[in-house]
This record gives structure tokens, sequence and C-alpha cells, in this order.
């Protein structure tokens, strides 16, 4: 018998079998190429990339895939075990290394997913005395670490340094303090505040953290990071950033100075208590940041895509929100609009990523435009004539 108090809310979720029925649904859809500016999905249908985050353009690159090869010749296809006992490689702490000087920091320790690194750290540094202040618009993985920790949560508006400083000064000096933002924020692709965040951390004694997953290979020098990018690497405690996007691989790293690493290494369950990355993936985000160090004019041309394809969207007088990076949203209203417009893009060989709600506010869903390096103008001149195509199809334009 299923029991109702569990089972009533999954009996009654239809919104993924009604958007298949209307042949709309969004999600899952199955690619059966590389990950590249160019995919192939189920039928063989070619569509243009724009909702990958591999901003570099590096998952296909040929140096990486043989680095993979080659680490899975010497050292098997997995490490059998968790960094703490069996499965810690060479590879694994020379990744760490370099990790650690490229962002600018003392020492750094890799988790199997950038998920595990926010949920690892977050609820291990802190405890139910701790308060911990965060953006609404911060990435799941903190929120889900956050509620781990069991620290007093407190959220501040989006970037609002007022608000954050008024909830900072009603907490008692003599509590621990911890300050969590991305650098780039996922869904509407704008930047922390860092400079004013810094000085608030300094003057209320807080900790500060920050998300840089989707900021590596996109910002600061060599694209190592918000922190670099403002010059204010030395105040910043914690620097987290993932393998999954620009460094064409999965995992995830934090880093800071080498007392702090030493503590996470012996007292974080998600490091402790899961298998450590395989060599493959480690020795991919070896030779990604190898090329990201060689090859800097790939950020460069990151940029003039992202600058190239933002000045089409608004020229057709469409909305791309808070953005100031290669994520850049769509602001389009209604899921039943979005959802159309998706699959219509799509029909016109467009791939784009629809979020909706919780993922954004009610009423304002949105796609959302991922730019690469490796996108050419003739692609992004195709994607913008499909867009205003289909925007002025639907009456969004």
């Amino acid at each position: 018998m299923r029991n109702p108090r569990i089972f009533d809310e999954i009996d009654s979720f239809v919104f993924s079998i009604e958007g298949k029925k209307l042949g709309l649904y969004p999600y899952f859809r199955e690619i059966i190429s590389e990950q590249d500016t160019e995919v192939f999905i189920r039928g063989n249908k070619k569509l243009l990339m724009l909702g990958s985050n591999s901003y570099l353009g590096l998952t296909n690159h040929p140096e990486i895939k043989e680095a993979a090869r080659a680490a899975i010749q010497k050292y098997g296809t997995g490490c059998a075990g968790s960094r703490f006992l069996n499965g810690t490689l060479d590879i694994h702490e020379e990744l760490e290394s370099e990790l650690a000087a490229w962002v600018g920091k003392e020492a750094a320790l890799l988790y199997s997913t950038g998920f595990q690194v926010n949920q690892g750290v977050i609820a291990t540094v802190l405890s139910g005395r701790d308060h911990i202040l965060m953006d609404t618009y911060n990435h799941a993985s903190i929120i889900d670490g956050a509620k781990l920790s069991m620290a007093k949560i407190s959220w501040y508006a989006h970037n609002d340094m007022d608000d954050l400083e008024e909830i900072l000064s009603g907490i008692p000096e003599n509590k621990g303090k911890f300050i969590v933002s991305d650098g780039i924020f996922s869904m509407e692709g704008d930047i922390v505040k860092l400079p004013q965040l810094v000085e608030l951390a300094e003057e209320f004694n807080a900790v500060l953290m920050i998300d840089d997953a989707h900021a590596l290979g996109v910002l600061g020098d060599q694209g190592s990071g918000t922190s670099a990018h403002f010059g204010m690497t030395d105040k910043v405690d914690f620097i987290m950033g993932t393998f999954s996007k620009s460094l064409a691989s999965i995992g995830g790293f934090i880093a800071s100075d080498k007392q702090t690493i030493e503590f996470l290494k012996h007292h974080s369950r998600a490091l402790i208590f899961s298998a450590s990355m395989p060599p493959a993936s480690v020795a991919a985000v070896l030779a990604a940041l190898k090329i990201i160090k060689r090859e800097p004019e790939r950020i460069e041309t990151l940029w003039n895509n992202t600058r190239m394809m933002k000045e089409g969207l608004l020229s057709m007088g469409l909305d791309t929100g808070l953005s100031e990076s290669p994520i850049i949203p769509v602001h389009i209203g209604k899921i039943p609009t979005l959802m159309v417009m998706c699959k219509r893009l799509e029909d016109e060989g467009v791939f784009v990523n629809p979020a909706i709600p919780p993922a954004v506010p009610p009423n304002d869903c949105l796609f959302r435009i991922s730019l690469m390096a490796t996108h050419t103008e003739s692609q992004i001149a195709f994607a913008l004539e499909k867009i205003e195509k289909v925007g002025k199809e639907l009456g969004v334009i």
C-alpha cells in the first residue's frame, strides 16, 4: 500500500507527463554526439548548442582526450575508494597544487563533484552556533550545504549590499558570520559586487566564500576567477570551483589556507565518504588548465562572442536582465510561452535551456544562452536570426 503522506506529491506530479504529451518537454534531451558548438540529438537532428557550460570550448580538445586516455592506461578507470583511504593518486595532489597556485591560495582540495564541494565545505566549517548569509540567487548546492550545517540562515536581496549590511548589523559580535555568494550568478549572468562584499566582511569580522563555478576560465588573469578579476584574492577566505564548465571534466575543489584545507581533509564527510575523482577526469582538468594558461586568446574570443550575442538580442528589444557575462538570460514571462519558444527554436536548429520556477521567480521564466569561445560569428548570426524569427512568430518581439 502506498502511504499517502509519502506518495501524494509524487503521484500528483504531472508536469513532465503533460509536457511530453504536448511535444513541448524540453529536458533530458538525448545528445548522441560530442559536446561542441553543434550537437546531434536523438533522431540525428543537428542543433547549434547555446546551452553548454563549456565556456572555452575545451570538452572536445584532442590534448584533453589524449590526457584522459593516457591516465586510464596508467591508473585504470577508477580509484576504488575515497581520498582519505586508498583513493589518493599522485595526479590528485598535482592538480591540487596547480589549482592553488592558479587561484592564488596556499592549498586546494578536490571533491568528486562541484555540488559536493559546497555541501562538504559549508556543512563542515559551520555549526548551529553560526550565522550564514546568502544571496537569494545562490546555487542550490550552497543552499543545501547551509541547511546541513545547521547554521542560522539569513538571505539578503540579490547583490544588495545595503540589505546585507542591515542583516550583519543585527548579528551579535560574538557569533560566527559566514558570507557566501556566487561569483557569476548562474541564471542572471551578473557578477557579485565583491569590493563591497569584502568591505562588509572586514567591518563585521565575517568569513567570505566565493563560488566560482561559472567564473573560472571567464574572469580574472588567466581565467583564475572573480577574486583575481577584482584584485582581491587575499581578501577572500574560500574560493570554490568546478571542473564541469571551462575545465572540461567533472569534479570540484575548494582553495584556502593550508590549515583550513588540512582540517577539511579530516572532517569533511562529503570528501571522506565519497570515492575520489577518477584518473581520467583528473588528467583532463590538468590538461585543460595548461591550455587555458597557454591560450589566453580563448577568453578574449569568448568575450567578443558575448558582446556580439548580447548586442544582437538587445537590438531586437529582448530583455537580457542583469547579464554582464557569457551567461545571457532572455526573459520571456510565463511558462507556456517559454516552452513553445524553446521547442520552436529547437525546430529551427537552436538548442537553449529553459528556466522555470523554482529556478526563477514566477512569471519571469527565461531561456538561458551560454556562449563558448569556439562559437563562430556566423553561428551567432544564425542564432540571432532564428531567435528573432521565433520571437516575432510568438509575439515576444
